[in-house]
């Protein structure tokens, strides 16, 4: 049974948390922001359910709490930065406030990242740009968890990759990982104990394996079998295109920043990420208000068009995460039991107020 936490105290306990690993109280509301913004945008896997994983990642010092991410490399229109294993939320907000920075100035910033850590939904970063009336990009690489088309060994990792741009009422607003899901989704399916959809993972033999806990414990372990490539099995539903984007998202994140690859990574929940960022200013391609207008309008015929039988509307990506949202801030967020038991340990170990 989920119990439901407001959204003020459920910010309030991850600062607390947060300030008490070590982190500026600036940097800890940082953390804490992109958290819920997962948690109200409903997106369970990588919200309060995360405080855990970086907990024990901060006490392994596999994160490293004191450090500063570093400019190495420098154009008017890109940075390299080396994050020196930071907390991956921070580093990532810092990245894409310097291609902001950049695409203010120049039309458009690039900006990749290495040596950082999990820096939560992707989807995060490129809202911060769109925000300011910018359209931007995020990527990341992460450890390996996704088995390549026709293969069972772990070689890439969940890869997501997230793009805004500015429309009304709301943005579109794409977020994705190039697997089928992420490996938060079939953490909360063994948390909650219930088996999931046939497609999603394969085990050591290559059969689709249901069985979460079991997934999730061999996939950790580094066994043979893992998630399968956005599309699923073999190349009949295209699994053999999402094995291609994770490629992609691959060679803009780990490549070209010259940072781990995925299956160089320890594990699934390997640090050492990279990421890529891009943000540009509309502006150097016309009226930015036509632009965002154009754009208003197409996400609205979208929505008008002819619905199936049994279904009244037709959603553009980000408006149920935007809906969602009104509705969390009002009614609080739903807190999976066994989550809750993990935050009030934290608090217990770390001698903060719980939730």
């Amino acid at each position: 049974m989920d119990t439901i936490v407001s959204e003020k105290a459920l910010r309030a306990f991850m600062e607390r948390v947060f300030e008490k690993e070590g982190f500026a109280a600036p940097d800890a509301r940082t953390i804490a922001d992109v958290l819920m913004q997962a948690d109200l945008f409903a997106i369970e896997s990588h919200g309060a359910q995360r405080m855990m994983y970086y907990h024990k990642n901060i006490a392994s010092g596999s994160v490293n709490v004191q450090a500063v991410p570093e400019i190495v490399r420098q154009t008017p229109v890109s940075a390299l930065m080396d994050a020196h294993f930071a907390m991956g939320q921070l580093s990532a907000a810092a990245a894409m406030r310097l291609a902001i920075d950049k695409a203010k100035a120049t039309g458009v910033g690039i900006v990749c990242v290495r040596n950082s850590s999990h820096f939560g939904i992707a989807g995060y970063y490129p809202l911060m740009a769109a925000r300011e009336g910018l359209c931007a990009f995020s990527m990341t690489n992460t450890g390996p968890i996704m088995v390549p088309t026709f293969g069972r060994e772990m070689m890439l990792g969940t890869n997501p990759l997230a793009f805004c741009m500015p429309a009304d009422p709301v943005p579109f607003w794409f977020d994705a990982s190039t697997t089928v899901v992420t490996l938060g989704k079939v953490e909360v399916y063994a948390k909650r104990e219930k088996p999931m959809p046939q497609g999603w993972t394969i085990d050591e033999n290559g059969e689709s394996c249901a069985d979460a806990q079991k997934m999730n414990r061999s996939i950790l372990a580094g066994e043979m079998g893992g998630i399968l490539p956005l599309g699923g099995e073999g190349e009949l539903h295209s699994g053999h295109k999402g094995y291609g984007l994770a490629i992609m998202v691959e060679a803009l994140t780990g490549v070209l920043a010259q940072g781990l690859l995925s299956p160089e990574m320890q594990g699934a929940h390997g640090d050492h990420t990279s990421h890529f960022f891009l943000a540009f200013d509309p502006a150097i391609f016309g009226d930015p208000a036509e632009i965002r207008a154009q754009m208003s309008r197409y996400l609205q015929m979208l929505r008008s068009s002819e619905k199936l039988p049994g279904h009244d509307r037709i959603f553009t990506p980000g408006e149920k995460a935007f809906e969602a949202q009104a509705r969390r801030m009002r009614e609080g967020i739903p807190v999976e039991e066994k989550t809750l038991l993990e935050l009030r340990a934290i608090a217990a170990e770390l001698g903060v107020e719980a939730v």
